[in-house]
């Protein structure tokens, strides 16, 4: 059984005190403890000294699952973990994110910085993800991203369950006078069943909080899991086909105030000359507030309801400066094609592949230059959020991904301290990075400084939204292969040049720091790819073009899946060899990749003859941790090509609900195939030219394929799961449209040069 070593009361307990008709207890085990944040938030009847574990002497049971529920299914994931150990039923519990706190950090989204590859077992790079874990540690780090939630709670929650479970049986063995080992648990009752006597937990939860903790905490072995590794109800479900106020635009508080924003067309520009006359005297105004901020200027206004601010914010005359960057979409491709003329940091290079090309005739050279667009978040929910400053503290309801960079950043804009900003995370109407960012908060904040401690609501326009977005980078690539004489590559030089993201996303919220080292996100996808090549080498290339860029789902996998899987068509293609043998052979190094693509290439009957008008493409992507194959079935039709199908295979190590799972692989694949369609943000005059979701849109229901979906558990560490089938989905149906079509399209979206039913 899995075990937790011996320590130390101090580090196991914080604040041990109880209260009165409850308490909360678990697993907290820090070498060097953050204040638990749940003390002085408790209902009557609860206590704690615990941030993850409530229980109420009325056998409420509580966990906290503080990561940002945008619908990826964390709450309830996080939550059976908890339950598991606990030995009760997802349905005798309650589920909150609790407060913005560095208790609630999240190590493992940092531990896979550096330029290392998930499969990369080697003591360098186990060190340095240990590192980086360690890192978020000491940060204090709280966020939702990177896939990384279950994987930074699988260890955690379950341990605060098993701590709770086995401190409740030595209370109650106390009240029975029954020694624990005739103690059994099930749905929140100790049972002594010799005498027939039983407690609720809640009967002895505060003496529970008495008892000395365990020296050695033992955890179920996965074959006795009872609820992990089994679909589950989702604990959000209830609450979104309801309709009930759950999101951040759902948020109505007494005496509240409405608002909106409009900030420069062009980032970064100041308003030359303004007029806010016409604005200000709109019926159910009340004030229009300049805003100079990290992320921008502009002007907010505070309405009486929230068509009033919209109304007055068209109606604000402004004149702004020019832009800091290429002016336009050609400029900015230009700007990206230049940068690939330097040299860039080699995030891979295996073998020497100078050499390797030195002397390559021109028949084995492969080449081919990638190029993809900006892309938008779209968020199904608009940005917003509400805040409340008040005898000098701040509390902000916010749909947020950071809640503790969110409290810091907010108490600079509201100039309080941290201890008095109180963050109301609620659930996100989508996030896939967006909601990562402060902006909405900072706004909002700054409102509420001018609203006389009455509660602000912005929201913004779709328009807003859509034009004022961090978006995925655009990103272009140049690549050359030289083939041996059995077809395979035996060098590769990939060279990838997009704005970095890590520079943008701290001039936004750090401006005092500078990035260090190569930002790998710029290569991602492509430099840390299970393939053995003898001569291989990934060069990541910052370009220096200012639009703002972030953190969209997938990340720098998103283009680089494509660019590199793509490519790895055109190097079979040239090669004579099938796609899915030309990865068999380059993967025989790694078994779980091997595994995954010969699992795929099974559910998909991959080299079977298709009809006339109908074809398959298959692309790998390894990213976050989990390991993925997609075969997409495309069809010519005479409305356009449909997609008819995607087989999915994925290997995520540990599966912790198989449902969620799928479904967020399904949702990953459709996210992606979105993006390859028709999805581009483009520049005119240095502004964004799409507004809503007629100039961007997503795939629709009629267009959704089929989907058959494998999870496999091969790998020897849990994967990442809302990210991971997004890469590949993009690069397979560009594969697909060259095996259908002959024609081999290499920047997106497809739609410029196909169109689709």
């Amino acid at each position: 059984m899995a075990s937790v070593g011996k320590i130390a009361r101090r580090t196991f307990l914080i604040g041990a005190a109880a209260i009165a008709g409850g308490v909360a207890i678990g697993y907290y085990y820090y070498r060097k403890p953050y204040p638990n944040p749940l003390e002085g938030e408790l209902a009557e009847g609860e206590a704690t000294f615990n941030p993850y574990v409530k229980v109420a002497s009325d056998n409420t049971i509580t966990v906290i699952a503080p990561r940002a529920e945008m619908g990826q299914g964390v709450s309830t994931s996080l939550a059976a973990l908890v339950a598991e150990e606990l030995d009760v039923g997802l349905d005798r519990i309650k589920v909150e994110h609790g407060p913005a706190a560095y208790a609630y950090y999240n190590s493992e989204m940092l531990a896979d910085g550096g330029p290392f590859a998930f499969y990369n077992d080697g003591l360098v790079a186990e060190t340095a993800r240990g590192a980086m874990g360690a890192l978020g540690k000491v940060l204090g780090f709280q966020g939702t991203g990177g896939s990384s939630s279950t994987r930074d709670g699988f260890d955690k929650m379950r341990q605060a369950g098993a701590a709770t479970r086995h401190m409740l049986i030595e209370a109650a063995a106390k009240n029975l006078g029954v020694p624990a080992s005739e103690l059994e648990t099930a749905d929140a009752t100790i049972t002594h069943k010799a005498s027939g006597k039983s407690l609720t937990y809640g009967e002895v939860a505060v003496a529970a909080a008495q008892i000395e903790p365990p020296a050695t905490l033992k955890l179920r072995e996965k074959t006795a899991w009872k609820l992990l590794g089994k679909p589950q109800m989702r604990t959000d479900m209830l609450a979104k086909v309801t309709g009930a106020p759950i999101f951040g635009v759902d948020v109505t508080l007494p005496d509240m105030l409405h608002g909106t924003v409009k900030m420069s067309p062009r980032f970064w520009s100041k308003p030359v000359k303004s007029d806010l006359s016409k604005a200000e005297k709109m019926p159910g105004v009340i004030r229009i507030v300049p805003l100079e901020t990290t992320y921008g200027h502009g002007f907010g206004v505070i309405a009486e309801n929230t068509w009033a601010a919209f109304k007055a914010a068209e109606a604000i005359e402004v004149e702004w400066a020019g832009a800091e960057y290429p002016i336009d979409s050609a400029a900015i491709s230009k700007a990206l094609t230049d940068a690939l003329a330097t040299q860039g940091s080699a995030l891979r290079d295996d073998g020497n592949v100078d050499t390797a090309f030195a002397d390559a005739p021109r028949e084995k050279i492969v080449e081919a230059d990638y190029a993809v667009p900006y892309l938008a978040h779209a968020c199904m929910e608009p940005m917003n959020a509400t805040a409340r400053l008040k005898d000098g503290v701040l509390d902000i309801w916010s749909p947020n991904q950071m809640p503790t960079i969110t409290r810091q950043l907010c108490a600079g804009a509201a100039g309080v301290e941290q201890d008095k900003v109180n963050v109301h995370t609620t659930f996100l109407g989508g996030g896939f990075g967006r909601r990562g960012e402060m902006d909405f908060s900072i706004y909002a904040t700054l409102l509420a400084k001018e609203a006389g401690g009455r509660p602000v609501k912005i929201i913004w326009t779709r328009e807003e939204d859509t034009r004022h977005d961090v978006y995925r980078p655009a990103a272009a690539g140049k690549f050359q292969a030289r083939l041996g004489d059995d077809g395979l590559p035996v060098a590769i030089d990939m060279k990838i040049a997009s704005p970095s993201i890590i520079a943008s996303v701290l001039r936004r919220t750090f401006p005092s720091l500078s990035p260090v080292g190569p930002d790998k996100t710029i290569a991602e996808g492509s430099f840390d790819q299970p393939y053995v090549v003898p001569n291989y080498r990934v060069a990541a290339i910052p370009a220096q073009v200012s639009v703002p860029v972030g953190f969209w789902r997938s990340v720098g996998n998103s283009y680089n899946g494509f660019f590199h899987e793509a490519f790895m068509d055109e190097i079979a293609t040239a090669g004579k060899t099938d796609p899915v043998e030309l990865r068999r052979k380059l993967m025989t190094a790694h078994p779980t990749a091997l595994k995954v693509v010969e699992k795929v290439a099974e559910m998909a009957k991959w080299g079977e003859t298709l009809p006339a008008g109908k074809a398959k493409g298959f692309a790998f992507t390894l990213s976050f941790g989990s390991w993925v194959g997609e075969v997409v079935q495309v069809a010519d039709t005479p409305a356009g090509i449909r997609i008819e199908k995607v087989w999915i295979a994925a290997d995520v190590g540990t599966a912790i609900d198989p449902g969620i799972i799928e479904a967020q692989l399904v949702s990953g694949a459709i996210y992606g195939l979105s993006a390859a369609m028709g999805q581009e943000i483009t520049f005119a005059d240095g502004m964004v030219e799409q507004s809503n979701f007629h100039d961007f849109d997503a795939m629709r229901i009629f267009q959704c394929p089929t989907f058959e979906v494998a999870i496999l558990e091969n790998a020897r560490k849990m994967g990442g799961v809302g990210e991971v089938a997004t890469p590949p989905a993009i690069p397979a149906l560009a594969n697909a449209v060259f095996a259908l079509t002959g024609k081999r399209i290499r920047s997106l979206p497809l739609s410029k040069e196909v169109s689709f039913a």
